[in-house]
């Protein structure tokens, strides 16, 4: 039986099925992992994204931080594809109980999922530092500058950047899931990033799949490894 036979049995078997995602179910709608630095932000940008993207320099630089921001984070215009699709649909379906997703663009929800754990929050949440009003993404993308609330309060994502802490309550509900889900599914992440990448190690079951098209230091412990593209998977499922 090939990889993708039994992947198919498995989610026909299973009704408690969680999915784990990271970057790499994203970049297939077009959205840049802003990791693999290219030629273009070499130009445009006098530090790497891990420097910009963190609570310091949001702090240090705001509107430098804002210049990369709407630049490359905000990719309003991708759509859902097949992998966020067949994950509405098993949801739908009854069988996947959740969506952890370390991705911030929203593209689960706008597929359809209902149960989505953004471990690392979200661009379509803005909050005003002075009142809380919160303020969408086209909004953000949309002003000149550091985005500002009527009240004149700067504007800060509700993304989680370095050196900020997980929401606490997520991580929770995260580890939940994972520990009673008889299938997990993990997919497009290379499993670096902590502490997202340690909630594989709740997982209790016997059915541990990791689907990713380059290999992961937790290839050795999963039950069926798919080195392919999520999209292309998930359209066979």
């Amino acid at each position: 039986m090939d990889t993708v036979e039994k992947l198919k049995q498995w989610i026909e078997e299973s009704s408690n099925i969680v999915f784990f995602g990271g970057a790499g179910v994203s970049t297939e709608s077009g959205i840049p992992d802003f990791r693999s630095v290219d030629g273009l932000y070499h130009q445009k940008y006098s530090e790497p994204p891990e420097t910009i993207l963190s609570h310091s320099y949001y702090i240090r630089k705001t509107e430098e931080f804002y210049r990369f921001y709407k630049d490359k984070m905000l990719c309003l215009t991708a759509k859902p594809n097949a992998a966020h699709k067949k994950l509405a649909e098993l949801e739908a379906a009854g069988k996947l109980k959740a969506v952890i997703t370390q991705n911030i663009d929203g593209l689960h929800q706008a597929a359809g999922s209902k149960k989505v754990l953004e471990l690392h929050g979200s661009v379509h949440r803005n909050y005003c530092q002075k009142c809380q009003k919160e303020y969408d993404a086209e909004y953000v993308l949309e002003s000149d500058g550091i985005p500002r609330c009527r009240c004149g309060g700067e504007l800060k994502p509700d993304v989680v950047l370095y050196e900020e802490g997980l929401d606490q309550g997520i991580m929770n509900e995260s580890v939940r899931c994972i520990s009673e889900a008889d299938v997990l599914i993990v997919g497009g992440t290379s499993l670096v990033v902590y502490p997202a990448a340690g909630l594989v190690n709740y997982y209790r079951g016997s059915r541990l799949v990791l689907i990713n098209k380059s290999q992961t230091a937790l290839d050795g412990r999963a039950d069926l490894v798919i080195n392919d593209s999520i999209g292309k998977v998930f359209s066979q499922v």
